[in-house]
């Protein structure tokens, strides 16, 4: 029995395709999570007529920014808390949104429910353009970010299952620059774009494109093994080896002895499987501590460095173009290193630079440190992503690709509160924020080593994989110790 990506191709035309047309929601994911830069800015304001810093009816310097949300409903003063509460719901909803379209798409298939999140997304996008008051918008972004977490973590397991293992490093790395670019070209619309209501209308609008996927997104022929719907299964790779240019005579017989073999028995899969096993539950705990520091440390340090020195738009651009390095210095580390390497040695880095930050003067130099901290953060969030993906089987792998980014959301939303102990002293947030990468590091020491493996399908071969050895075995030693084992 040959691997999956054997008949279909490690990386061809067709997987050239469809990356470009998943690549394509990475934007609109940029720009939802970073929106809340130009939603609602620092307002600049007096009171007319009497000696005060906060009033009823303040006269807003427009200069800048025409109307953003803060200016339309007076966020200002003891209501100014609101503004970072919208954006603390609405990554709320990202993190609801990771676990619950994640273990969906486990149980109805990524196909369906990536449609229904890229659907869901346009229209609140849309709506809260429109929306008349503040709790209304706030809602409507709470499920917009529902949407949006759906789409991060379904887009990512789509690639990870149909890109072969040979081509794994670099096209999962790769899959994080649309959304580095999608960061700097806020930018842009913040700039032109100075009323909030068109802002977040544009930012929406441009996500109509994805509506293509209704007509030519498919869905994922490990998935579809895994829930023993064969006939599909073999229906599209064997399209996918003709636009490959790859034989499909003998596909069929080949996928239908191997469903043999292995006699797959539908099961009724659910995030409880990642935990009532000693193997899958150990890696699931750690890895999802791993990711809850990542997001805080990258969330926490950027917003801590952003209220340091520099125009809105500078700081824009230059964090998402720190992003930027990340994902190039990620792509050599991801395919000459160890993933279990990466994770402890950056996570180490990323400490000692915040660390730094607390002990230097406010000024250059702790912006330097910031930002190779950050983007140490950032380059760890693309290995685990790939990490993440390789550890677990099929039919629970968006499960836990959606509990550790929910993880990640809600090590954003503990961010910016932490970020906020600068007042009682310069040491005190990157104190809080460095403890985190280190806990990280030690914990990662628990975990296996994934680099070159096959993608596992069943709880049972992830859980007997893990236990004959701390190592997965490579793909070429696989092949040659059980050639019918292979589950790619």
């Amino acid at each position: 029995m040959v691997l999956i990506n054997e008949l279909m191709g490690e990386f061809g035309l067709y997987h050239f395709g469809l990356c470009f047309i998943v690549f394509i929601s990475r934007f609109g994911i940029a720009f939802h999570q970073m929106a809340i830069i130009f939603l609602a800015p620092p307002a600049h304001y007096r009171c007319p007529g009497v000696n005060v810093t906060c009033c009823d009816n303040p006269v807003y310097n427009t200069s800048v920014f025409k109307k953003t949300i803060v200016t339309e409903w007076n966020l200002i003063c003891k209501k100014s808390w609101l503004k970072d509460l919208n954006q603390t719901i609405f990554q709320f909803g990202v993190l609801a949104g990771s676990l619950l379209f994640g273990m969906a798409s486990d149980k109805y298939g990524r196909r369906p429910t990536l449609i229904i999140s890229v659907v869901t997304e346009i229209i609140t996008g849309v709506m809260a353009s429109f929306l008349p008051d503040y709790w209304s918008f706030t809602i409507v972004r709470m499920i917009l970010g529902f949407s949006v977490g759906g789409i991060m973590v379904i887009t990512f397991v789509i690639v990870m299952e149909f890109v072969g293992s040979q081509k794994r490093d670099v096209v999962t790395t790769l899959f994080h620059i649309p959304f580095t670019a999608g960061h700097v070209m806020l930018a842009a619309f913040g700039y032109y774009i100075r009323d909030y209501t068109y802002f977040q209308l544009s930012i929406s609008l441009i996500n109509v494109v994805l509506l293509v996927y209704i007509c030519v997104l498919p869905e994922t022929p490990r998935w579809l093994l895994a829930m023993n719907k064969t006939e599909e299964a073999v229906i599209l790779i064997e399209q996918v080896a003709k636009i490959n240019k790859l034989p499909v005579q003998d596909i069929r017989n080949k996928i239908e002895l191997y469903q043999f073999e292995h006699r797959i028995v539908k099961r009724r899969s659910t995030v409880l499987n990642l935990f009532r096993t000693p193997n899958l539950r150990r890696n699931i705990l750690v890895m999802s501590f791993v990711w809850l520091a990542c997001s805080y440390c990258f969330y926490g340090m950027a917003y801590y460095i952003s209220h340091l020195t520099g125009d809105v738009y500078i700081n824009v651009v230059s964090s998402g173009g720190v992003c930027l390095c990340g994902c190039l210095i990620a792509l050599p580390l991801i395919i000459f290193t160890n993933r279990k390497t990466d994770v402890i040695v950056l996570n180490i880095i990323s400490s000692c630079c915040i660390l730094i930050v607390a002990l230097v003067p406010e000024g250059k130099a702790s912006v330097v440190l910031g930002c190779v901290g950050v983007m140490c953060c950032y380059i760890v969030f693309i290995v685990v992503y790939l990490y993440c993906s390789e550890m677990f089987p099929t039919v629970v792998r968006n499960a836990a690709l959606g509990i550790c980014s929910m993880m990640a959301r809600l090590g954003a939303m503990l961010a910016p509160f932490i970020a906020d102990l600068r007042k009682y002293g310069q040491w005190c947030a990157p104190v809080a924020f460095a403890i985190f990468p280190i806990a990280a590091a030690l914990l990662c020491i628990l975990l296996p080593e994934t680099k070159d493996c096959e993608l596992l399908m069943t709880i049972e071969e992830g859980e007997d994989m893990l236990r004959k050895r701390r190592r997965l075995p490579k793909a070429t030693e696989r092949r040659q110790q059980d050639p019918v084992s292979s589950q790619d």
